[in-house]
């Protein structure tokens, strides 16, 4: 048993996306929806860093993030759960010549008191709703703090307990995906190559009650409220032209309510305040 995985689920999750890795970038990678995600990420992103920052990266998975950033000038301490898709960051670093911008550590975001590299960061980053991966997550929030420089920033892609998208779909008799959020403590069954674990949803004001003594809000959008959710397969392909119409939309409206709380995910992001 791995001292830096804590709980039973997250061993469950590692198992899952160990088996996942090697297959991850090719289900993925020419998606049309997860592109835009990932525009619309990076783009977030890349608006807040300061040339040459460090950042922290906590569920990197394959590294496409951590590859992206490095490209840019930033240094990256790649953390996860899974030993495999470390292992492939490591190697898509050194193909993109960006190895001595990425270092990497298996460790959960449960367990960051005991990250080799304590920092202070300049930013700490959680893309695609690694974090809806424990019951923790108040812990997670509450470590930020002594890993961030003041005036850092904290930037967390998350998936809310209601998703527009998947209510419409209980008009479709699909109730087990309209309300799977709803799940309470007890969170929902997930499963990713045969392997199940669960997962937690949290609404913008979870993330704000536990940053607020130590952080100021910077913003929140929503993240497919109107564009559809990446599981629905060949959307895009499928209806081009109004695809297009959506991300035109969506990227007009983002910021604002409601659709920036209803979407599949929302992207936050905190500034640590000084003392």
């Amino acid at each position: 048993m791995d001292e830096r995985i804590d709980t039973i689920n997250e061993r469950a999750a590692a198992a899952a996306f160990n088996k996942q890795a090697i297959l991850f970038d090719d289900l993925y990678s020419g998606d049309a929806i997860i592109q835009y995600k990932r525009r619309r990420v990076r783009e977030h992103v890349t608006k807040l860093l300061q040339p040459h920052s460090r950042i922290l990266e906590l569920n990197s998975g394959t590294g496409d993030d951590a590859i992206f950033l490095a490209k840019r000038g930033h240094m990256i301490h790649a953390t996860d759960i899974s030993v495999l898709m470390q292992n492939l960051l490591t190697e898509k670093a050194k193909q993109h010549n960006v190895k001595k911008n990425i270092s990497c550590e298996l460790r959960s975001f449960t367990d960051l008191e005991n990250l080799s590299d304590k920092g202070p960061y300049d930013m700490i980053f959680s893309n695609f709703a690694g974090l809806n991966c424990t019951n923790q997550l108040d812990k997670v929030l509450l470590s930020l703090d002594s890993l961030l420089k003041t005036g850092g920033i904290a930037t967390m892609v998350i998936l809310p307990k209601f998703c527009l998208w998947e209510f419409v779909l209980l008009f479709k008799g699909k109730f087990r995906t309209a309300f799977r959020r709803l799940s309470g403590k007890q969170g929902t069954k997930a499963h990713i190559e045969g392997e199940y674990f669960r997962c937690w949803y949290y609404n913008p004001s979870f993330i704000k009650k536990h940053l607020r003594n130590s952080f100021s809000l910077i913003g929140i959008e929503g993240l497919c409220s109107i564009v559809p959710p990446s599981y629905l397969h060949g959307f895009a392909e499928k209806y081009t032209s109004f695809f297009k119409r959506l991300v035109k939309h969506e990227d007009k409206l983002k910021t604002r309510w409601p659709w920036n709380v209803i979407g599949d995910y929302y992207i936050i992001s905190f500034r640590k305040n000084g003392k």
